[in-house]
């Protein structure tokens, strides 16, 4: 597994976590997501690709910057 770090704009609320959280556990269910809300950091330890764990999060409407 990969520690991946993403910036995630966008996310206002515990709604929000849980939409991010389920996003990245469809594609992974295997995957741990730790999130930062106010620093806006998504923390995820997968076996996907970072471009699939960073489409995830973008198809729930959530804009990645890194």
């Amino acid at each position: 597994m990969s520690q991946q770090t993403f910036t995630v704009q966008g996310m206002t609320c515990g709604h929000c976590e849980k939409a991010v959280t389920t996003a990245i556990k469809t594609l992974d269910p295997q995957a741990e997501v730790r999130i930062d809300r106010s620093q806006n950091l998504v923390e995820v330890q997968t076996e996907q690709p970072r471009d699939a764990v960073a489409a995830a999060i973008s198809e729930e409407g959530y804009a990645v910057a890194a």
